[in-house]
């Protein structure tokens, strides 16, 4: 696959890969060398005042370049696929006036589909069916899992046994859509246009990853990752709110509630943050044309290869044409 500035397409480069992959240090450098900007793709880092669990890079390292759509919302707000295309949109189309490459650092699949491949035409939110649906939810850990697997396997493959927002809404949009959310998805889909993408993945080997997952929850800790949860807990931040669904806010406000040792904290974020590792892997795979590299993002041997393939695959004419607005 390769890139020319002669067929009206811009350029747009895709990091995907599981967390702990070293992704946005890649971004970082590939933003570097081609004159480009960060566009983080990731259903957490939207959220203000979530940063240590979330792994949002710090101003250091950013190292000087510009990053957007990180802290859009506050941890009480939604936040849809449907409106994270709406900005990412605007983002690429800025960059784009403006000479920049637009590195998107991708963690979630559903985010980076949206914007690359558009939505489908889903039912409107009914209120009086959610409502209902959040109800069957309180029979116990689960059940709305095994209600959608009944109804639409795939989907039920793909979204976590405890993540109710998601999966209310894809019995939802199965029910009012009389047919499974899976196949409404795969209809009516608007991609984004004037952008040629080039996906780079990474997957590092399995032991590798979970030791720096195990290694990196140390790390937040000693950064207060438990400060910053308590911090949100004091704020007022209800227990229900999307971002106590995230992997270690659960677990780690568990236990500031005294319902969990730190220990079994830890032993359960490195064990849910391995199977949602393995769970970005099985979606980023059906991604097409990605070029894998078996390594993480912050290898110099890793970082040397995937140089090289951006080389071979940007026009002349494009490099030139990026390095001039440095």
């Amino acid at each position: 696959m390769s890139f020319s500035s002669k067929d009206g397409l811009a350029p747009l480069v895709v990091i995907v890969g599981p967390t702990a992959s070293g992704k946005s240090v890649l971004g970082v450098h590939i933003a570097e060398q081609w004159g480009g900007e960060v566009v983080a793709c990731d259903s957490t880092q939207v959220y203000r005042g979530l940063d240590v669990g979330t792994a949002k890079p710090d101003a250091a390292e950013r190292r000087g370049i510009p990053h957007h759509l990180l802290d859009l919302i506050e941890p009480q707000e939604l936040f849809t696929a449907g409106e994270y295309r709406r900005r990412a949109e605007l983002v690429l189309a800025d960059l784009r006036a403006r000479g920049r490459l637009p590195v998107l650092t991708a963690g979630t699949g559903l985010y980076l589909r949206a914007l690359l491949e558009g939505l489908s035409d889903a039912p409107q939110r009914s209120a009086e069916l959610r409502e209902r649906l959040q109800a069957l939810g309180e029979k116990g850990p689960g059940y709305l899992h095994r209600v959608l697997h009944r109804i639409d396997p795939a989907a039920a493959r793909r979204i976590a046994s405890r993540d109710q927002q998601k999966l209310v809404r894809a019995i939802e949009i199965s029910l009012l859509a009389g047919k499974p959310v899976t196949e409404v998805h795969r209809s009516g889909r608007d991609p984004l246009a004037g952008f040629a993408a080039l996906r780079i993945g990474l997957n590092p080997p399995r032991a590798a990853l979970h030791a720096r997952i195990e290694a990196r929850f140390e790390r937040m800790i000693e950064r207060g990752w438990l400060a910053e949860v308590a911090a949100l807990m004091r704020s007022g931040v209800p227990a229900g709110a999307k971002p106590f669904d995230f992997i270690g806010y659960r677990q780690l406000r568990e236990h500031l509630e005294g319902r969990m040792s730190l220990a079994e904290a830890a032993s359960a974020i490195t064990q849910a943050t391995r199977r949602y590792a393995k769970r970005q892997l099985t979606w980023f795979r059906r991604e097409p044309d990605v070029i894998w590299f078996a390594g993480f993002g912050d290898d110099p041997a890793i970082v040397a290869e995937v140089d090289l393939a951006l080389a071979k695959r940007l026009h002349p004419e494009l490099q030139a044409s990026l390095h001039k607005q440095d």
